[in-house]
C-alpha cells in the first residue's frame, strides 16, 4: 500500500469512531512525523516540512476526488480572533495554533474533515495532522 493509500485508510478509521451527536468531540491524529530535528540543522527541518506539505498535498487532491475541492484554510484569521478574545471550539483552535493552512471537507455522513502541518514551532518536529469532527469550522 503507498503512503498516501494508508494515510487515506486512518482517515477512514478515524471517521468510524464515534463522534458525538451533538457536534461535540474530535479525533486528531498524527499521519507522520517529519525527520529531522535534533539534528541542530534548521535546513533539515525545512526539508522535513515540504516533504510533509507535498505528502498533504496528495492526500487532499485524493480527499478533492471524494468530496470536492475547495480552498485551502489560512489559519491566521482564527488566531487574530483567538487574540481577540473570541471563543473558537476544539479543534479548531488547537489546529489554528499549530497549523498555518488545512484542507478541510465535509463528507457525505456530515463530519468535517481536515488535515494539515503542524510546522509553527520550530523545538518541534514537524507533523502532518488528520482530524475528523463534528463542529464545524468558525
Amino acid at each position: 500500500m503507498d503512503v498516501v493509500a494508508r494515510h487515506l485508510a486512518a482517515i477512514d478509521r478515524l471517521r468510524a469512531l464515534d463522534l458525538p451527536a451533538g457536534g461535540v468531540g474530535h479525533h486528531t491524529v498524527v499521519l507522520e512525523t517529519g525527520q529531522g530535528l535534533g539534528a541542530g540543522d534548521a535546513g533539515v527541518r525545512a526539508g522535513a516540512a515540504e516533504d510533509l506539505h507535498a505528502l498533504c498535498g496528495a492526500i487532499a487532491a485524493r480527499l478533492d476526488e471524494r468530496w470536492g475541492g475547495g480552498p485551502v484554510w489560512g489559519m491566521l484569521t482564527l488566531r487574530v480572533r483567538l487574540a481577540r478574545g473570541e471563543s473558537i471550539p476544539e479543534p479548531w483552535v488547537t489546529l489554528c495554533l499549530r497549523t498555518d493552512e488545512l484542507d478541510v471537507w465535509q463528507a457525505e455522513d456530515g463530519a468535517w474533515v481536515a488535515v494539515g502541518v503542524a510546522d509553527r514551532d520550530p523545538a518541534d518536529e514537524a507533523e502532518l495532522l488528520a482530524t475528523v469532527t463534528r463542529t464545524a469550522p468558525p
